[in-house]
């Protein structure tokens, strides 16, 4: 795959302020049904989310920090998001970085490339 590939997937981190990590844990918990489930059951703003569905995994660090990977639905026009926390809850801003999907390493010396269909896409 190209290093211009189009976004399907966003790392999300974010640092809680001093003893707010499980306010905002529970927060990020509350915003994932509706980034992860079906169109026409969104109550955010549509530029929260891509078109379709998609996945999150939700990890947390012993620093007070939380990382969330969205990936988004094949052919979503970019990664789904998550709105602005309380800013009351955070240490710092949330940062983001968007990422093509590559491969899944899944045994020793195999990565498995991405499924394409006969166009390529």
């Amino acid at each position: 795959m190209s290093g211009d590939a189009a976004a399907d997937t966003l790392m999300w981190e974010v640092r809680a302020a001093p003893g707010a990590l499980p306010e905002l844990l529970a927060w990020v918990e509350q915003q994932l049904p509706a980034v992860v489930g079906a169109v026409g059951a969104d109550p955010h703003p549509a530029d929260h989310r891509p078109a379709g569905l998609c996945t999150a995994d939700l990890y947390t660090a012993a620093d007070d920090r939380i990382v969330v990977i969205l990936r988004s639905a094949p052919g979503a026009a970019r990664p789904a998001r998550l709105p602005e926390p309380p800013a009351a809850l955070l240490a710092r801003p949330p940062h983001q970085w968007p990422f093509a999907f590559h491969g899944r390493w899944d045994s020793p010396g195999q990565v498995q490339p991405q499924i394409t269909g006969s166009d390529g896409t």
